[in-house]
């Protein structure tokens, strides 16, 4: 069993019927997979949700996390947050914090991160990523 995390961008390409996406969340639903949608994760697309009024797509995230796990961030997530970015910067990689904290909850976790952001997140050491955008 794979325990994924869905990122900002592949919730937000779900809520929009992107027909790739949806199909790879249905595959892997049907392989009994688990989905976590990282806390983080939850407030970016709820506040954007709620900012435009989004009222249909708002019951239809409901929708998706009532059934999924909403994790909590806890100390160790910041900490292993803040040694990636010390480690990024020395490297001469820059990334935001929410990346960085979705990056942190993941591997505290153990969790595939499942996004389209490959750039920014490639170079978190032992982080497991996938693009379910690319075919």
């Amino acid at each position: 069993m794979i325990f994924y995390a869905l990122d900002t961008n592949i919730v937000s390409y779900f809520l929009k019927n992107d027909a790739l996406v949806v199909q790879r969340i249905n595959e892997e639903k049907d392989k009994q997979n688990k989905f976590v949608i990282p806390p983080m994760v939850y407030f970016e697309i709820q506040n954007w949700l709620v900012k435009n009024k989004a009222r249909n797509k708002i019951e239809i995230f409901q929708i998706i996390y009532m059934d999924q796990e909403i994790g909590i961030i806890d100390k160790e997530i910041f900490d292993i947050a803040i040694m990636e970015k010390q480690k990024l910067q020395e490297k001469g990689f820059n990334i935001t914090n929410d990346d960085l904290l979705i990056a942190a909850y993941c591997l505290r976790h153990n969790l595939t991160l499942v996004t389209n952001n490959i750039k920014h997140l490639k170079n978190i050491n032992h982080l497991e990523i996938v693009n379910w955008k690319e075919t």
